[in-house]
């Protein structure tokens, strides 16, 4: 049975996409069927990670959505070759990021219990081991669908008080669904602050573990989503904080 693990973050901008795609790929190194669903639809973006475009996404998660294809149709094999070498593989369900399919979404909304069903449909069709869920910053039906079906709930936060504020709304919410497990991930901690300090502190803070600590990374910036870092830094520590993330996660 496919575990089911939401990456969610209350704002935008922390580096939530870019952990999604290499926590996956991570998990499907070790052998694993493993499937990312982007449920950004307002602002997506994973697919470029992987190296699609708006011509090779011919069905998206949106067409799925409008009923035009089953949820599988929308899955693309994006499965690097050195993790299909260690048996792993990776489907990627995209959003559209045509300006018409996303204003359609904002005007006329979804079925909530339609994406549940895709979700687990696509489980079940792919024969998945994990389905890591993109979700959408903030509060909205999708994010509370989410949380509200996943095993697992990683919340992502900046060492910033807005993102505190947030993060502690997500947490009460998280508790009101009674989210099995719930952990928290502090990235884009400037190099000058100590790291396993910056931990307990924000543990202690939440009452949640702390299963990552990332510093800020120049070669993250540089690499501008031009591919996946974990594969291209596979010695950085970034990619060793990512490995002890996987530890809680992959089991």
């Amino acid at each position: 049975m496919a575990k089911i693990i939401s990456i969610h973050s209350f704002r935008g901008g922390t580096g939530k996409s870019n952990m999604t795609a290499n926590l996956s790929v991570m998990a499907a190194s070790q052998g694993k069927r493993v499937a990312i669903i982007d449920t950004d639809i307002q602002s997506p973006g994973i697919h470029v990670l992987f190296g699609l475009d708006e011509d090779s996404m011919a069905l998206t998660l949106n067409d799925y959505l409008w009923d035009r294809c089953t949820i599988a149709e929308a899955a693309y094999d994006v499965t690097p070759a050195s993790v299909a070498a260690k048996g792993g593989k990776v489907h990627l369900i995209p959003c559209s990021i045509k300006a018409g399919e996303i204003a359609r979404i904002l005007n006329e909304g979804y079925s909530v219990m339609l994406l549940n069903d895709g979700l687990r449909k696509l489980c079940q069709e792919l024969a998945l081991d994990y389905l890591f869920i993109d979700t959408h910053p903030g509060l909205n039906k999708e994010t509370l669908l989410s949380i509200a079906i996943s095993d697992s709930l990683i919340i992502i936060l900046r060492p910033d008080r807005q993102d505190f504020q947030g993060t502690a709304v997500t947490l009460q919410v998280a508790n009101r669904l009674d989210t099995p497990k719930t952990n928290l991930v502090v990235n884009k901690v400037l190099t000058k602050y100590d790291r396993e300090a910056v931990r307990e502190q924000v543990a202690e803070k939440f009452q949640t573990p702390v299963i990552g600590v990332f510093p800020v990374s120049e070669e993250m910036i540089e690499l501008g989503s031009k591919e996946l870092f974990t594969l291209t830094f596979p010695d950085h520590p970034y990619t060793t904080e990512l490995r002890g993330v996987a530890r809680h996660v992959v089991t």
